[in-house]
């Protein structure tokens, strides 16, 4: 296909000293200030990009993320008893792609990269057993966070170098989105450092994701953690949301062919008082219609520690009202955790494991569609699953 003629300006400011202006004609003896001018790109793959976008984000569907890392994936094992094993892992997240009918509520899987690469059992591929079901087979491309310099004790993600080869080799891999995951934490300040490295690390990546045909989900997740109220979340995620969109505009990256991975804005959760769905869903919007332009093409939440029940409930009371997004969700542990309660390990267990994927699935397309109730819900859906300083 072929590329759509953009005028595509990466100049650092010192370079446009002296430049002369558009509007100055050849020949003009007036000289006009120079001025940065940024025009949104349309690469090769911009119809594929907003195509496969529009796809994960389609009524009644959300994300599935299975993108742990191997270590955290042991984590997870352990709590039932089992090693941290390539062939542990490989039996687990096969029981989840192959759930039959999981495509009915679920449009996207994030995977890791180990995943990306595996066959099942019986020698089918990972990313088949997606495509079948019409789910769209994704990415987690960052390496990780580690201590930031000069900040307030906070965090940095890094995997930039190298990152156009990686991406190239997934997307022939059958990969089609990607995912990055940064934070910012609250009780840390967070630091003017911390936002802006956060916020230039999601746009670089972005734009690297879209120069390689991936989706990007931008997701700078702010920590639950702190006892802090719902409104200093709000004036937090107000700032780093302003300061994401300022840097992927700077490198022109295509809005309508990213996604998003926000945290709702709840109270700390170690706050005196909690919210209400409704409550919730009001503040998140609010940050929402500040700050995100109507031309994303979709909201998939992360989960971040609430319990699966929680989660749920909050989506479903973000889909009470008509909004320009689609808003939908992007869950690990809160479409996982009574999965592994039910499988234990146990061959016997698969079918029963896979019918709890269903449930949590289906209650999330409900939610996703605003018409879910909690009747019904399991005590283990009701759990909450935050920890402080919970790593990945």
């Amino acid at each position: 296909m072929a590329a759509t003629s953009f005028v595509k300006l990466n100049a650092t400011p010192s370079q446009w000293i002296g430049q002369r202006p558009f509007s100055q004609r050849s020949g003009s003896a007036s000289v006009c200030p120079a001025r940065r001018v940024s025009v949104v790109r349309a690469g090769s793959y911009s119809e594929e990009l907003v195509k496969t976008a529009k796809t994960i984000a389609s009524p009644g569907r959300g994300i599935l993320a299975i993108d742990e890392s191997n270590a955290t994936c042991g984590k997870r094992l352990a709590s039932i008893g089992l090693d941290n094993t390539e062939v542990n892992r490989q039996a687990y997240r096969q029981l989840l792609l192959t759930t039959p009918g999981l495509g009915q509520y679920i449009s996207g899987a994030i995977m890791f990269e180990e995943t990306l690469y595996q066959s099942t059992t019986d020698g089918k591929k990972m990313v088949d057993c997606l495509l079948e079901q019409n789910i769209v087979p994704g990415i987690k491309v960052d390496k990780g966070l580690v201590p930031l310099p000069g900040s307030n004790n906070e965090s940095w993600c890094q995997g930039l170098d190298g990152l156009a080869s990686r991406s190239a080799e997934y997307y022939n891999q059958g990969a089609r989105f990607a995912k990055w995951r940064t934070v910012v934490s609250i009780p840390c300040g967070p630091s003017a450092l911390a936002v802006k490295e956060a916020a230039w690390g999601l746009a670089r990546y972005a734009a690297i994701s879209q120069d390689n045909g991936l989706v990007p989900i931008v997701e700078p997740e702010i920590l639950l953690d702190g006892d802090h109220s719902i409104d200093r979340t709000l004036e937090v995620a107000e700032k780093v949301w302003s300061e994401v969109f300022y840097y992927l505009a700077e490198n022109n990256v295509m809005f309508e062919g990213i996604l998003l991975k926000p945290s709702m804005v709840t109270p700390g959760a170690e706050h005196k008082e909690k919210a209400s769905p409704e409550t919730i869903a009001k503040y998140t919007l609010t940050m929402l219609k500040r700050r995100v332009p109507p031309a994303v093409p979709g909201i998939m939440f992360l989960s971040g520690g609430q319990s699966e029940m929680e989660a749920t409930l909050n989506l479903n009371a973000m889909n009470q009202t008509p909004n320009p997004w689609h808003v939908s969700f992007s869950y690990a542990r809160a479409l996982q955790n009574t999965v592994l309660k039910t499988w234990q390990g146990l061959p016997e267990n698969v079918d029963a494991a896979k019918q709890s994927l269903l449930v949590r699935a289906k209650a999330n397309s409900l939610a996703q569609l605003g018409k879910y109730t909690a009747d019904g819900e399991s005590d283990d859906a009701k759990k909450g699953m935050f920890v402080k300083g919970y790593t990945y």
